[in-house]
């Protein structure tokens, strides 16, 4: 948000002075400052009180955390690892609509059902975010082909039309999320994430900055002005793994949309405390500890320089292989660094099966570490959230 720059007060009257602060509040209040003016009333506040509470909090999320279980995966019951294990469920939900096209998701999940999950998990006061594993072209080639399929899909290539039926699929998902008063349910929108990576279709190795900014700028005004969405937060995520670097802004900014277009200044950090993984195998643990604190205090010192909300978007270790791993590569990084502190959430992977699983499940070694964790003052699960929407 932009700051006042305030003159001597020898040239202002105090009258211009109160003025200038009431306009300011009033920009707070209406939601002007993010990037679609016409924003619901709950998006904005969802937008302020993440703001607000990134002081003093930090909210826990874990990917798919309604839909299955450790070992436990049948649509059509009810399981959450999460609650189980902590007697909460994730503060927020994270989501993905890959496969739009489809009657279930890149994950196997119906789309009925996830949209019967998020209603569910914000109607009890959650926070939903949703990314997109999407697959492109007539032939669906799959989200990690290699196409230069970014420049292909803007207005004048050979995929556009195919793409705008997608958009026009995301739109009417988001359309479907509605609470029980009939109003859109607010999510924070996390498309063609991990851009400056080499796995995914719309990655740095199948797209130039400028043809990556073109297909994030078509989508948002797709989605915000041609069909009218207006419960999203945009979210950007980089990829820590391609930076060389942790506290270098021009890295994280690689083909960055703009001001204009980004809400959540976010990160995808495995690299830095993936455990058992020790994608490099040179670094000590201090090391990585280190990096890590460094990332966070980077993407916050941007959202900070911005106006905007700072996220780590994704992370984990997979089997959560060390049994400490949320109080010591979380939560004590975290409760010792005032900068790095002040992400507003952090979301896991999901649970996927047996080997690969990101929070602890019923019996894992790390339950009770993560319970500890859980009920530590700065991290916030769902049951300790206050009212979002207001």
């Amino acid at each position: 948000m932009k700051i006042f720059k305030i003159l001597p007060v020898l040239l202002l009257t105090s009258a211009w002075i109160m003025q200038a602060c009431n306009n300011e509040s009033n920009r707070v209040q209406n939601g002007f400052g993010l990037t679609d003016p016409e924003s619901t009333a709950e998006t904005r506040a969802l937008y302020k009180n993440l703001k607000d509470l990134c002081t003093d909090n930090v909210l826990f999320g874990h990917q798919d955390a309604l839909a299955y279980g450790v070992g436990r995966r049948d649509f059509k019951s009810e399981f959450c690892d999460v609650y189980d294990v902590t007697g909460s469920y994730p503060a927020v939900y994270g989501w993905d609509i890959g496969h739009i096209a489809f009657e279930t998701n890149i994950d196997s999940i119906p789309f009925t059902k996830m949209i019967h999950h998020i209603k569910e998990g914000y109607a009890r006061g959650g926070v939903i975010t949703i990314s997109w594993h999407e697959m492109h072209g007539k032939e669906n080639a799959p989200v990690w082909s290699d196409d230069p399929a970014p420049r292909r899909m803007v207005p004048g290539g050979d995929m556009h039309e195919e793409f705008r039926e997608r958009l026009n699929d995301v739109a009417a998902f988001f359309r479907a999320l509605k609470d029980e008063d009939n109003k859109p349910i607010p999510v924070i929108w996390r498309p063609f994430h991990e851009h400056n990576g080499d796995w995914f279709w719309w990655g740095r190795h199948n797209a130039t900055v400028e043809e990556y900014i073109e297909l994030w700028q078509y989508t948002f005004h797709y989605l915000r002005d041609t069909m009218n969405i207006h419960q999203l937060l945009y979210a950007t995520s980089p990829d820590r793994s391609r930076m060389q670097t942790a506290d270098d802004p021009e890295e994280f900014l690689y083909a960055y949309p703009g001001d204009e277009y980004v809400d959540i200044i976010g990160l995808d950090n495995y690299w830095d405390i993936g455990g058992s993984a020790r994608y490099n195998k040179e670094r000590t643990r201090e090391e990585e500890d280190s990096l890590f604190v460094s990332s966070l205090r980077t993407i916050v010192k941007i959202a900070d320089e911005k106006g905007k909300i700072a996220a780590l978007t994704e992370t984990g270790n997979n089997l959560v292989s060390e049994s400490n791993w949320f109080t010591d590569r979380i939560l004590k990084p975290l409760k010792n660094d005032p900068a790095a502190r002040r992400i507003s959430y952090f979301l896991v992977w999901r649970n996927a099966w047996t080997t690969h699983f990101f929070a602890p499940h019923p019996g894992h070694a790390a339950s009770q570490d993560f319970i500890n964790f859980k009920n530590d003052d700065l991290i916030l699960f769902e049951d300790e959230l206050p009212e979002m929407y207001q």
